[in-house]
């Protein structure tokens, strides 16, 4: 099974995954963890150039970008871990460049699609767990945690709604995506992932 966790910046996605993967691993069950921009050697090196606030990338290049990294780590960790049955979490996926590279950025959803279907050969999560805050706290959680240097956290205001907005169109749209409350305390958010992630696991 693939799992994938998704949100704005500090909606608390990779700590609820790394609490998850504790669980799993407790439970016994064999897993590969990984995320996006990265999870390679070469996808490290792309996500370098994809954070990097001094560089000026065009909403397609970004799209490629990550992209070239996404097809890197389905090749060489995601596809074949999931050949073996293991159980996958990731920290991003198509998602992600859907509402930021497609609602953020303003492209063509169809044309985004297009390239992370072609990156990916169609391999999407079986479940996809949506951690969904609003602007204001995420604002405030990467003020708290002094991590703002990240190129796409610059962005204006306008964008991160877009990008909030269209995580939320998504899973209006696709059964795939369990959107979870993530305002509430640590506990809350992560009782509401193990059970979404039991029920799909039956």
């Amino acid at each position: 099974m693939f799992i994938s966790f998704e949100g704005i910046e500090g909606s608390g996605k990779s700590t609820l995954l790394s609490a998850v993967e504790a669980t799993l691993r407790k439970e016994g069950r064999d897993l590969v963890v990984t995320r996006e921009p990265g999870g390679t050697p070469a996808g490290d090196a792309i996500r370098r150039v994809f954070i990097e606030p001094h560089f000026e990338l065009s909403p397609m290049a970004e799209t490629l970008l990550v992209n070239a990294s996404r097809a890197q780590l389905v090749a060489d960790v995601i596809g074949p871990a999931l050949e073996h049955g293991k159980l996958v979490l990731c920290d991003r996926y198509v998602d992600s460049s859907l509402a930021y590279q497609g609602y953020g950025r303003q492209q063509s959803l169809d044309a985004v699609r297009a390239i992370c279907n072609a990156a990916t050969g169609g391999l999407m999560p079986d479940l996809t767990l949506l951690i969904d805050v609003s602007y204001e706290t995420s604002r405030e959680r990467l003020h708290r945690r002094g991590n703002t240097d990240d190129r796409l956290e610059k962005m204006e205001e306008a964008f991160h709604r877009r990008a909030r907005a269209g995580f939320l169109e998504l899973a209006k749209a696709d059964p795939r995506i369990v959107v979870i409350d993530g305002e509430p305390s640590e506990e809350r958010v992560y009782a509401s992932a193990v059970d979404a992630i039991a029920r799909a696991l039956k």
